[in-house]
């Protein structure tokens, strides 16, 4: 199953304090708008989100059609195609993609931990997606 690009969703406290923190560690800011409560970092191997009264949980967040500096990929797995994958090794979604619609769409799926995994795709899916 080809999931994407992998980032850690935090959900934080003081956007502003978390920020500074993960520049001390390297990380810079990629995307997002501060006043909008939101921010992307990256150092030069993880990627992390900084959300601010976003979400109540941490989340582990898969983009299907990205590269790591979301660059849309030439042929990958479309949303839909991995949901289907999911639904039949008996995986239960918190929420699911249309699968009447083609293009950005997301998938929410619980952990055992109940640790939030969110398969979001945000490009236009390749005509003929691998399955």
């Amino acid at each position: 199953m080809q999931l994407g690009n992998f980032s850690v969703s935090l959900t934080v406290k003081d956007i502003a304090a978390s920020r500074a923190f993960y520049e001390k560690l390297g990380f810079r800011q990629t995307g997002g708008d501060q006043a909008q409560n939101w921010l992307i970092l990256q150092n030069d191997t993880a990627t992390i989100g900084l959300f601010q009264g976003m979400f109540d949980k941490n989340i582990l967040t898969f983009n299907p059609g990205w590269d790591r500096a979301c660059n849309t990929l030439s042929n990958f797995e479309d949303v839909r195609e991995i949901q289907r994958k999911l639904k039949a090794h008996g995986l239960t979604l918190a929420s699911e993609a249309d699968e009447a619609t083609s293009g950005p769409a997301s998938l929410m799926l619980i952990d055992p931990d109940g640790n939030p995994n969110l398969i979001d795709q945000h490009v236009q899916s390749p005509a003929s997606p691998r399955r």
